[in-house]
């Protein structure tokens, strides 16, 4: 089983009746889930991941202090230390008073404080515009068990959703990245001898794509060592996984950099074949740069259109 899995069985096996018999009270107050950090948070955890920050445990939401008060907070925790220490052949840690970083008891408004900025979830413009998308993934991600005030959900799907203003700004410094970075740069790195500039642009250009591609499929890419897990499973794959893998892993000699250089243009053809299918540019031509200055000037709010292409890079 992976990590999701044993959490969600742990919940409903010791968690879900700790709460009945001891909490009833609070039933129409608690959210049960497992999101946040943590690769078993997304589904992806293996073998290799279980060697540290890896339990059984799950996280248990509490409303503000008006609802839940402090005592209760406390009382709570202490009946979720007391769950079987051990579950499907993992130790539970010894939790702190006020709970651990990933699992237990925990305020709504401090969870989301920690993930976006904002203890209701509800960002302003100028957060939605700067906060790390891997941010907006831990926020959104993983299973909600039990939701009696359905508070935690709502949050989730209001976060779920990124503001279409944004995605175009975004998605648009994403597009000149790539433009400068695989189209320009890259073969002026190799004219100059320059072989290491060159991946260094290589590398670039692979992180704006998989950002771009995320964003065209309204989803947010999560922290970059599980990216191209992530990216395998988006519906829409303009740019192939493989195609970046290859990329990236591949050396920069004369032949095998012309192939480099096709696939850069290839991929770019793609993403602009998907742009158009969105009607997010009017651009006609092969050029990144025109497009994400299109797919800027398609922003509908003048304020967020105005400011420069890169500020959300």
């Amino acid at each position: 089983m992976q990590g999701l899995e044993i959490s969600r069985k742990f919940y409903e096996e010791y968690g879900a009746p700790m709460l009945r018999a001891q909490f009833p009270e609070l039933e129409g107050k608690l959210a049960a889930a497992l999101t946040g950090s943590g690769s078993e948070c997304y589904g992806y955890d293996d073998a290799v991941s279980a060697d540290h920050d890896f339990d059984p445990g799950f996280c248990l939401f509490l409303p503000g202090e008006d609802a839940v008060d402090r005592q209760t907070a406390f009382r709570l925790e202490r009946a979720y230390a007391k769950l079987p220490r051990e579950y499907a052949g993992y130790a539970r840690p010894v939790m702190q008073p006020v709970g651990g970083s990933r699992r237990g008891v925990m305020r709504i408004s401090e969870f989301f404080t920690d993930r976006v900025g904002a203890p209701d979830g509800r960002l302003s413009m100028e957060l939605w515009l700067r906060i790390p998308l891997y941010a907006l993934a831990e926020a959104t991600n993983g299973e909600v068990f039990f939701d009696g005030a359905g508070l935690l959900t709502g949050i989730r799907e209001y976060l779920s959703e990124m503001p279409e203003d944004v995605r175009r700004k975004r998605l648009a410094g994403q597009l000149l990245l790539m433009a400068q970075s695989g189209q320009y740069n890259y073969r002026r790195c190799l004219a100059h001898g320059e072989e290491a500039a060159a991946q260094l642009a290589v590398g670039e250009f692979v992180r704006a794509s998989m950002t771009a591609v995320f964003l065209l499929n309204r989803r947010y890419m999560p922290y970059y060592k599980w990216s191209f897990r992530a990216m395998r499973a988006l519906p829409c794959l303009p740019v192939p996984a493989e195609t970046m893998e290859y990329l990236l892993t591949t050396p920069n000699d004369r032949e095998t950099a012309e192939t480099k250089y096709e696939l850069i243009e290839d991929a770019a053809s793609s993403v602009i074949e998907e742009l158009r299918s969105q009607s997010l540019t009017e651009a006609i031509c092969g050029d990144l740069e025109k497009h994400a200055y299109s797919v800027n000037d398609s922003v509908c709010g003048a304020e967020i259109r105005n400011l420069h292409i890169l500020s959300t890079v």
